[in-house]
């Protein structure tokens, strides 16, 4: 896990006007890559993932195979690896840390792969949730320079009501008094209790619990669930206010805001030139399909698959062997057009 790479970003100013002095962006890559520079995948990470939590759709014999591509997963600012408010010295650190635009990340990335690896051309961009989102922006942002995209489980601009669930996320957090406005000197671990019990109600579906499918995530009980995994998951080495900042890129998500669009979804959708194979989940309650539906229709040339089950978001979690076999066969079928 400690096994990654580090681009220096130097001096990086961001959207919103802040610059992040001494910036850095954290990466990990799996293959090698071709003479031609022509086999290169950028696979981003999502909402407080880091580069070894996508390994899970990386392997050999699987669409993206090290033998064949050249996969690069980058971090996003503000994961704890690349530049954090848990990493970065002051005036910048903690609450102070800068607002960072899904834009933002994709600049940093544009610039890990065009420099340190003189690559011109990306085979494909993928990506899980956030890393959705930043697939959308690849597109968007370098139309020349995408051949291939697939997002899954995510979208190009964060739609009302995904806002205000994060807007329940947030509050869990800053209303633990040992938050301290964002200068604690312990991480808040009540506020992020209650943040893993207010997202266990929207990674998995309805369904999912009426069947009590965490149990074949070796839980016993649903109170074992979200203790175990939920409220594991949110004290697993996460920072609050890295995750603040995270969630504030999510809310903020929009191509749109593109520079040169003027915050033109549509337009900006339709400037991309890359094929896009466009996956939501049946039963996602943060991304539902009819949300990337509206997207594919204004993309030209995209389809839309959904991935079937009941899963919800975390379908493209690596959770649900099933949901994995989907995801790796379309992107091999995608790859292979």
């Amino acid at each position: 896990m400690n096994d990654y790479q580090i681009f220096e970003l130097g001096d990086f100013t961001l959207q919103h006007g802040a610059t992040l002095r001494g910036a850095k962006l954290a990466y990990q890559t799996y293959g090698t890559l071709a003479a031609d520079r022509g086999n290169a995948v950028v696979y981003p990470t999502w909402y407080s993932g880091r580069h070894w939590d996508n390994e899970w759709l990386i392997g050999p014999g699987m669409a993206l195979d090290p033998e064949r591509y050249f996969i690069i997963v980058p971090n996003m600012l503000g994961n704890g690896l690349s530049s954090s408010p848990s990493n970065t010295p002051p005036p910048y650190d903690r609450a102070r840390f800068p607002r960072v635009t899904v834009y933002d990340n994709v600049a940093a990335q544009h610039r890990l792969v065009t420099e340190r690896f003189g690559i011109e051309r990306l085979r494909l961009v993928t990506g899980w949730s956030m890393g959705a989102g930043q697939t959308y922006q690849w597109a968007v942002s370098h139309p020349d320079m995408v051949e291939r995209i697939a997002p899954f489980c995510g979208s190009s601009r964060t739609s009302p009501h995904n806002k205000v669930f994060l807007e329940g996320v947030k509050a869990a957090i800053t209303a633990d008094a040992a938050f301290a406005g964002g200068w604690y000197r312990e991480q808040p671990t009540t506020g992020l209790r209650a943040a893993a019990r207010v997202y266990a109600g929207w990674g998995f579906s309805q369904a999912f619990y009426w069947d009590h499918l965490y149990r074949s995530l070796g839980y016993s009980s649903l109170e074992d669930f979200l203790v175990g995994f939920w409220e594991g998951f949110f004290l697993d080495g996460r920072d609050a206010n890295n995750l603040l900042t995270m969630l504030w890129t999510w809310q903020n998500a929009d191509v749109g805001l593109t520079p040169g669009f003027d915050g033109d979804t549509v337009a900006a959708l339709r400037s991309i030139r890359a094929r896009a194979l466009v996956m939501p989940a049946e039963k996602d309650l943060y991304f539902p399909p009819e949300d990337e539906e509206w997207a594919v229709r204004h993309i030209p040339d995209a389809e839309l698959r959904v991935i079937p089950g009941v899963w919800g978001h975390f379908a493209g979690h690596g959770s649900n062997p099933d949901d994995t076999r989907f995801i790796d066969a379309a992107l091999r079928e995608l790859l292979a057009a």
